[in-house]
């Protein structure tokens, strides 16, 4: 029957059509600044590999012409709160650290040679860096090597980013 049209029935409920919502879930999430797609990111907590690292991504970002995300993940200290004979409740106590990073990297001049942000997660520091690269489509993540007991015992952040991440993983000694 060319050129026959069959009517739809008025009852007939739509059905959900997948790109439109992956392009409602891409419309609501943090949308990021296009000058900083494809630029590099860094892990940044203030100590001195961290200050390694961040000097070398900021000639890695001045040599591609790209933009600088610079990433603090909070520490979140849980606390018990004992109220009584409640249970007890575990209170998740921001670190205000990101903001003291924040005011020093706005003060230091070897950052005005690349446009940079600042981003600010709470959670595993592998996971929340490689989604920050991820939101940016980064073309390198930059972190400092571990030292310490610490890192021995439960393994160093490099290594287990560079074990998972999908995007090139720098590690600075």
């Amino acid at each position: 029957m060319a050129g026959h049209e069959i009517p739809e029935p008025a009852d007939r409920k739509q059905v959900a059509d997948p790109l439109s919502d992956q392009q409602a879930v891409e419309e609501t999430r943090h949308s990021c600044d296009p000058a900083f797609r494809h630029g590099v990111v860094v892990g940044f907590d203030g100590s001195t590999s961290s200050e390694r690292a961040l000097a070398y991504a900021i000639g890695m970002a001045r040599r591609s012409g790209s933009g600088l995300i610079i990433v603090h993940v909070a520490n979140r200290l849980p606390t018990t709160v004992w109220a009584g004979c409640e249970p007890p409740v575990f209170v998740d106590v921001p670190d205000h650290r990101t903001e003291v990073l924040g005011l020093e990297l706005a003060c230091a001049d070897y950052l005005s040679e690349v446009p940079w942000v600042l981003v600010e997660r709470g959670g595993d520091i592998c996971h929340e860096l490689e989604d920050v690269g991820r939101e940016y489509s980064a073309d390198a993540i930059v972190v400092g090597s571990t030292h310490g007991i610490v890192g021995r015992i439960f393994g160093s952040v490099a290594g287990r980013l560079a074990r998972r991440a999908q995007r090139p993983v720098v590690v600075i000694p």
